[in-house]
């Protein structure tokens, strides 16, 4: 197995190397990155079967290297090596094979490996192309929602709010992120909102005299800002 390790502190690096050559095996190390674009780099330069990557790094983060490299035709597999327990969710969003922990146990990396192996090519292809969905939390768990039940997204604070058929949950994938993932899913009617436009139902006034988008499935009604105001008028006169 081919692996490429990437962190932006060169002791991690050397000692993930360490482990994996006293776990013995099929484990080679092809390449080192210390951010999310070396990481690209270096996986347009040779093959690479699996990645331990960093989340936390200067430039490009670790999160959005991991989604970049699901976009391939032929991506790595990867697993997250990172001191922090708040980007599980993330981690999931980015289709990682696993999440580890600093410091790494050896025996906890192992199983990580045997994940990593178990996975064949064809099975991690599938996996990349499976991005019609969001991973939210949910009752102190991991909820997996297809993306044609969404009906919209609101920026809350830290998270994002998931609002669809069965109630709301919350998602660390921003926005930005989720419009670039799922490019022409979703319709952007406010800075903190996107919707689904085919559940668009009508618009109407606030107390305050905000524009309010209704939608299907709802009882929430989303802000619709001046500026992205025509296009929702232009949508549903056109479904109307």
């Amino acid at each position: 197995m081919k692996i490429l390790i990437a962190d932006d502190e060169a002791p991690a690096r050397a000692r993930l190397t360490a482990l994996l050559a006293e776990a013995g095996g099929d484990y080679e190390v092809v390449a080192q990155a210390a951010n999310g674009s070396e990481v690209l780099a270096a996986c347009d330069l040779q093959m690479v079967d699996l990645v331990l990557l960093d989340i936390r790094m200067p430039g490009m983060d670790g999160i959005q290297a991991a989604l970049m490299l699901a976009e391939r035709a032929d991506p790595p597999a990867v697993i997250f090596v990172t001191a922090y327990d708040e980007h599980a969710l993330a981690a999931f969003e980015a289709n990682a094979v696993d999440y580890l922990l600093k410091p790494v146990r050896p025996e906890r990396l192992l199983r990580a490996l045997d994940k990593a192996g178990a996975l064949s090519r064809d099975q991690r292809d599938a996996l990349a192309q499976d991005l019609a969905y969001i991973s939210a939390s949910y009752r102190g768990g991991i909820q997996r929602i297809a993306v044609g039940e969404v009906i919209f997204l609101r920026a809350d604070s830290k998270y994002v709010e998931v609002w669809h058929a069965d109630g709301m949950a919350l998602t660390e994938e921003s926005l930005r992120m989720i419009e670039e993932r799922l490019p022409g899913q979703f319709l952007r009617v406010h800075r903190n909102a996107l919707v689904a436009p085919d559940k668009m139902r009508q618009l109407r006034k606030g107390s305050a005299g905000q524009l309010l988008l209704l939608l299907r499935g709802s009882d929430e009604a989303v802000e619709v800002s001046r500026r992205h105001a025509p296009e929702v008028r232009r949508i549903l006169r056109a479904a109307d």
